[in-house]
């Protein structure tokens, strides 16, 4: 008995360690963004927690104030200096509609995709999903020359839609071989019977087989969600107006320095529409997750 409780305080202790290692970047980022600047820049000591918490990096980042305004010490009305260099409410906003609407595109062609894949056979079936595959084996560095002259030729070059539809192609192959292989765990006898009962082949997709792979479709949304909402090179070189949350974060550092106070509260403030999205779908996350880890 006390072996096993050993065991289980160990492994338990172990988890929580492990946990700890991989929080404590995001509780150190959070940390910095309440510092004031005498904290986050002192030489001689390393601050931990003796200091003043301060939200003025969040006021200037998130609802608009100048840094002139924060340094003073004024309260200030929004956008009484003018433009704000460091305003990180548009490229939240970008952000949001970039990653939410090359979500919805990935995962609706990746249903799609997949369950013609999963269901109907054909020859070269496996060739055509080795190809898609490697396509997200290559580097978007090594496709961003020829990819800006034809977005520019398109006029999708620096908007909404052209970064939606890279982001897209970037994340389908990754959504497709995840949702095929939620839909190869639902028995084909399932679309056969339904078929007989007098079921439309589309009909057999969206009341027969989507009900029973919402995780799997939880889960690959929330994967497209973030790689598209983390995604940097891409959104770089295509945009000139529109910077998303990467993007933004880079204009910070300045021929002074970085401005490590704004840096860490934009950064935190962009980990919670992440939150917000997987607490959307949690129900489904985990079954999505671990569906087809255990077979029969």
């Amino acid at each position: 008995m006390s072996s096993v409780s050993a065991k289980t305080v160990v492994r338990y202790g172990f988890s929580i360690l492990l946990v700890g290692v991989f929080m404590f970047p995001i509780f150190w980022w959070g940390l910095t963004s309440i510092k004031p600047i005498s904290a986050i820049f002192n030489k001689d000591e390393v601050v931990v927690f003796d200091f003043e918490p301060t939200f003025n990096n969040y006021r200037v980042t998130l609802l608009g104030w100048s840094k002139s305004e924060v340094e003073i010490g004024k309260s200030g009305v929004m956008g009484t200096s003018g433009a704000n260099s460091y305003d990180g409410r548009r490229s939240l906003l970008d952000s949001i509609i970039i990653a939410v609407g090359s979500t919805i595109v990935t995962v609706l062609m990746g249903l799609m995709a997949s369950y013609a894949l999963s269901r109907i056979q054909f020859w070269g079936s496996q060739g055509y999903m080795i190809w898609v595959l490697s396509q997200r084996f290559l580097p978007p560095i090594a496709i961003i020359v020829p990819l800006v002259f034809v977005f520019h030729d398109l006029g999708l070059r620096d908007t909404h839609l052209g970064l939606i539809i890279v982001h897209s192609l970037m994340n389908l192959p990754i959504a497709l071989l995840l949702l095929k292989s939620f839909m190869d765990d639902i028995p084909k006898e399932i679309d056969q019977a339904a078929m007989i009962d007098g079921a439309t082949r589309f009909q057999c997709f969206r009341l027969v087989v989507l009900p029973l792979i919402k995780g799997g479709v939880a889960a690959t949304a929330v994967l497209c969600f973030v790689f598209s909402w983390t995604e940097f090179l891409l959104s770089l070189f295509l945009t000139n107006t529109i910077r998303t949350i990467p993007v933004k974060i880079t204009t910070f550092v300045t021929s002074t320095g970085s401005e490590w106070g704004f840096i860490s509260a934009l950064g935190t403030s962009a980990i919670i529409p992440s939150f917000i999205f997987i607490l959307l779908v949690q129900k489904h996350l985990v079954r999505g997750l671990t569906m087809g880890a255990i077979k029969d």
